[in-house]
């Protein structure tokens, strides 16, 4: 005689392993695009911040005068503010003269007996504010002040810089709205692919008397529980994939924003959670409502 045994199915045990590969796959997609547009917004702020305003002051302006200029441009929200205080650097027009000849070679001195160049304060200004609009009117606002000569900056580089970043961020949004919307279609068929070897078990579990929210309770909680691994797991690919970068290219450790990126492993993890609960709650309210024809 021999006897052959069928391990038995328990409710909510079906196998995840496929179901927490293809999540897992999905979120570290949207994870590298997500690092991708950290790191590009990172260098746009790193370009912007080198986007400079020239202030040149009046001839034989005090250095009273100059003290108070540079104390009350200080004093502007639209400074950029960093860890060593306001953006503000006094130029005098002897470190100017010096600064032309070496980038140019040409000693005017030779031949002018005063020296053309202004003191100047160089400041940035802060992101939000760089736009044509704000930035005329900082130039205005600025130029209207006591001892200031002319105010200028790179207008044509500014005007560039917003006309390719919203062109940019149109394409970014029509690309990560196809990339949700592939993400959420891939993990809701492969659940619903993994429940469908459940489907018998659930029509059993009604038969004896069992209560919808008593069938949806350990898939629903299996499912929040993968879902949220599977981010996990995409989280950590990602941060050694970005170790990995930082310790073989020059410089990418400067595009690197710490804040943001545990906002995104976060958001990760939520994400691979809600979207494994919600699809395995659609499939198994389906298999649930089937009658036994459709369930064959």
């Amino acid at each position: 005689m021999s006897s052959t045994s069928r391990k038995k199915k328990r409710l909510g045990s079906f196998k995840f392993i496929s179901v927490l590969f293809s999540t897992t796959l999905s979120l570290f997609i949207v994870g590298l695009f997500g690092v991708i547009v950290i790191q590009a917004k990172s260098l746009t702020s790193i370009i912007r911040e080198n986007i400079e305003v020239q202030v040149f002051l009046n001839k034989n302006t005090s250095d009273a005068d100059k003290a108070k200029i540079g104390k009350s441009l200080e004093s502007k929200p639209y400074l950029l503010q960093k860890e060593d205080g306001a953006q503000v650097a006094f130029i005098s027009d002897e470190e100017a003269a010096k600064s032309f000849l070496e980038d140019t070679g040409e000693d005017f001195t030779a031949f002018l007996d005063d020296n053309p160049l202004r003191d100047s304060y160089t400041i940035s200004i802060k992101e939000e504010y760089q736009t044509s609009e704000k930035m005329q009117e900082i130039v205005e606002e600025i130029g209207d002040m006591d001892g200031v000569f002319e105010v200028t900056y790179m207008n044509d580089l500014v005007e560039s810089i917003n006309k390719n970043l919203l062109k940019v961020s149109i394409v970014l949004g029509a690309f990560i709205l196809i990339l949700v919307v592939t993400v959420i279609i891939l993990i809701n068929n492969t659940i619903r692919l993994a429940l469908f070897s459940q489907r018998f078990l659930i029509r059993s579990m009604q038969l004896v008397g069992a209560t919808k929210g008593f069938i949806r309770k350990p898939f629903l909680g299996r499912s929040f529980f993968f879902g949220a691994l599977a981010g996990l797991i995409s989280s950590g690919l990602l941060y050694g994939l970005i170790e990995y970068t930082k310790a073989n290219i020059d410089g990418f450790a400067i595009l690197q924003n710490n804040e943001m990126l545990f906002i995104l492993f976060g958001g990760l993890i939520l994400l691979g959670a809600i979207l494994s609960f919600f699809s395995t709650l659609r499939a198994v309210n389906k298999y649930l409502n089937m009658t036994l024809d459709e369930l064959y």
